[in-house]
Protein backbone atom coordinates (compact mmCIF):
# COMPACT_ATOMS: atom_id res chain seq x y z
CA UNK A 1 0.00 0.00 0.00
CA UNK A 2 1.57 3.58 -1.05
CA UNK A 3 0.52 6.82 0.01
CA UNK A 4 -0.29 9.20 -2.82
CA UNK A 5 0.47 12.20 -3.01
CA UNK A 6 -2.02 14.39 -3.56
CA UNK A 7 -1.39 18.57 -4.17
CA UNK A 8 -3.05 21.13 -5.67
CA UNK A 9 -1.95 21.91 -9.51
CA UNK A 10 -1.57 25.82 -8.95
CA UNK A 11 1.62 24.80 -6.66
CA UNK A 12 5.04 25.16 -8.08
CA UNK A 13 6.94 21.99 -8.74
CA UNK A 14 9.64 22.39 -5.90
CA UNK A 15 6.19 22.65 -3.27
CA UNK A 16 5.39 19.80 -4.30
CA UNK A 17 8.08 17.19 -3.19
CA UNK A 18 8.56 15.82 0.25
CA UNK A 19 11.03 17.48 1.85
CA UNK A 20 13.35 16.92 5.27
CA UNK A 21 11.55 20.13 7.43
CA UNK A 22 13.01 18.93 10.46
CA UNK A 23 16.25 17.01 11.09
CA UNK A 24 15.53 13.36 10.67
CA UNK A 25 11.70 13.78 9.90
CA UNK A 26 10.55 13.12 6.45
CA UNK A 27 7.48 14.53 4.88
CA UNK A 28 5.29 11.72 2.83
CA UNK A 29 2.15 13.61 2.57
CA UNK A 30 1.96 17.20 1.17
CA UNK A 31 -2.01 17.75 1.51
CA UNK A 32 -4.04 20.69 0.45
CA UNK A 33 -5.62 23.76 2.36
CA UNK A 34 -8.86 25.67 2.81
CA UNK A 35 -12.35 24.20 3.63
CA UNK A 36 -13.67 23.38 0.36
CA UNK A 37 -10.70 20.44 0.42
CA UNK A 38 -11.77 16.75 1.95
CA UNK A 39 -10.50 16.72 5.72
CA UNK A 40 -8.66 14.05 5.02
CA UNK A 41 -6.47 16.09 2.52
CA UNK A 42 -6.14 19.12 4.70
CA UNK A 43 -2.57 19.31 6.42
CA UNK A 44 1.00 17.56 5.90
CA UNK A 45 2.09 14.17 7.31
CA UNK A 46 5.75 13.78 8.55
CA UNK A 47 7.38 10.40 9.91
CA UNK A 48 10.68 10.70 11.94
CA UNK A 49 13.68 8.45 10.64
CA UNK A 50 13.47 6.90 14.35
CA UNK A 51 9.84 5.66 13.22
CA UNK A 52 11.28 3.49 10.02
CA UNK A 53 14.41 1.93 12.47
CA UNK A 54 11.83 1.13 14.98
CA UNK A 55 9.11 -0.68 12.81
CA UNK A 56 12.56 -2.43 10.79
CA UNK A 57 13.82 -3.28 14.12
CA UNK A 58 10.13 -4.83 15.26
CA UNK A 59 9.73 -6.77 12.01
CA UNK A 60 13.13 -8.11 11.88
CA UNK A 61 12.63 -9.48 15.72
CA UNK A 62 9.46 -11.26 14.72
CA UNK A 63 10.92 -13.72 12.48
CA UNK A 64 12.12 -17.16 14.05
CA UNK A 65 16.39 -18.05 13.67
CA UNK A 66 16.66 -14.19 14.90
CA UNK A 67 18.65 -14.05 17.79
CA UNK A 68 19.51 -10.63 18.12
CA UNK A 69 20.39 -7.65 16.26
CA UNK A 70 23.49 -5.15 16.98
CA UNK A 71 27.31 -5.35 17.24
CA UNK A 72 29.14 -6.60 20.00
CA UNK A 73 29.24 -3.79 22.30
CA UNK A 74 25.61 -2.47 21.64
CA UNK A 75 24.57 -5.96 22.52
CA UNK A 76 26.00 -5.98 26.20
CA UNK A 77 25.38 -2.71 26.51
CA UNK A 78 21.31 -2.95 25.68
CA UNK A 79 21.81 -6.73 27.86
CA UNK A 80 22.63 -4.28 30.88
CA UNK A 81 19.90 -1.78 30.21
CA UNK A 82 17.42 -4.71 29.59
CA UNK A 83 18.22 -5.99 33.15
CA UNK A 84 17.89 -2.26 35.24
CA UNK A 85 14.54 -2.12 36.55
CA UNK A 86 12.28 0.52 34.12
CA UNK A 87 14.68 -0.31 31.59
CA UNK A 88 12.86 -0.42 27.68
CA UNK A 89 14.76 -2.98 25.26
CA UNK A 90 15.98 -0.30 22.13
CA UNK A 91 14.19 -1.76 19.64
CA UNK A 92 16.16 -0.01 16.85
CA UNK A 93 19.46 -1.41 17.84
CA UNK A 94 21.02 -2.99 14.79
CA UNK A 95 19.09 -0.77 12.28
CA UNK A 96 20.15 1.65 9.97
CA UNK A 97 18.28 3.54 7.84
CA UNK A 98 18.32 5.94 5.10
CA UNK A 99 14.82 7.69 4.43
CA UNK A 100 14.37 10.13 1.19
CA UNK A 101 11.35 11.81 -0.42
CA UNK A 102 9.18 8.77 -0.80
CA UNK A 103 11.68 5.74 -0.36
CA UNK A 104 13.69 4.23 2.52
CA UNK A 105 16.53 1.90 2.60
CA UNK A 106 17.55 -0.46 5.37
CA UNK A 107 20.19 -2.07 6.54
CA UNK A 108 20.45 -4.84 9.41
CA UNK A 109 22.96 -6.25 11.33
CA UNK A 110 21.45 -9.94 13.06
CA UNK A 111 22.87 -12.56 14.94
CA UNK A 112 21.01 -15.90 14.45
CA UNK A 113 20.48 -18.92 15.67
CA UNK A 114 22.96 -21.60 15.16
CA UNK A 115 21.66 -24.29 12.78
CA UNK A 116 19.15 -22.05 10.88
CA UNK A 117 19.57 -21.75 7.41
CA UNK A 118 20.66 -18.33 7.28
CA UNK A 119 19.46 -17.54 3.52
CA UNK A 120 15.81 -18.43 4.39
CA UNK A 121 16.13 -16.43 7.65
CA UNK A 122 17.42 -13.25 5.58
CA UNK A 123 14.76 -13.79 2.87
CA UNK A 124 11.93 -14.24 5.68
CA UNK A 125 13.41 -11.02 7.49
CA UNK A 126 13.84 -8.93 4.56
CA UNK A 127 10.00 -9.56 3.39
CA UNK A 128 8.66 -9.29 6.82
CA UNK A 129 10.63 -5.54 7.35
CA UNK A 130 9.42 -4.30 3.33
CA UNK A 131 5.96 -5.34 4.25
CA UNK A 132 5.66 -3.47 7.72
CA UNK A 133 7.24 -0.50 6.77
CA UNK A 134 5.40 -0.02 3.58
CA UNK A 135 2.46 -0.88 5.12
CA UNK A 136 2.81 1.16 8.58
CA UNK A 137 5.04 4.47 6.68
CA UNK A 138 3.49 4.37 3.41
CA UNK A 139 7.11 4.69 1.94
CA UNK A 140 8.54 2.52 -0.73
CA UNK A 141 11.31 0.35 0.28
CA UNK A 142 14.15 0.32 -2.38
CA UNK A 143 16.39 -2.22 -0.26
CA UNK A 144 17.27 -4.30 2.95
CA UNK A 145 20.88 -4.89 3.41
CA UNK A 146 21.59 -7.69 5.75
CA UNK A 147 24.73 -8.69 7.42
CA UNK A 148 25.05 -11.69 9.36
CA UNK A 149 27.34 -10.74 12.14
CA UNK A 150 27.36 -13.57 14.64
CA UNK A 151 25.56 -17.03 15.32
CA UNK A 152 24.50 -17.82 18.50
CA UNK A 153 25.63 -21.07 19.66
CA UNK A 154 23.91 -23.91 21.34
CA UNK A 155 26.42 -23.94 24.68
CA UNK A 156 26.34 -20.10 24.71
CA UNK A 157 23.44 -20.20 27.42
CA UNK A 158 24.77 -22.85 29.20
CA UNK A 159 26.12 -22.22 32.46
CA UNK A 160 29.86 -22.69 32.91
CA UNK A 161 30.97 -25.65 34.67
CA UNK A 162 33.36 -24.53 37.60
CA UNK A 163 36.14 -26.84 37.98
CA UNK A 164 36.40 -28.69 41.40
CA UNK A 165 37.63 -26.14 44.11
CA UNK A 166 41.08 -27.08 45.10
CA UNK A 167 40.03 -25.56 48.74
CA UNK A 168 37.50 -26.48 51.22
Amino acid sequence: MTVQQQVPVSKPLAAQRTDKSAAGTTEVFLGATGADEPAATRGKTSIADVVVVKVAGIAAREIPGVYDMGGGLSRTIGAVRDRVPGGRPNVGRGVKVEVGERQTAVDLDLVVEYGVAITEVAAAVRENVISAVERITGLEVVEVNISVIDVRLPEDDEPEETADSRVA
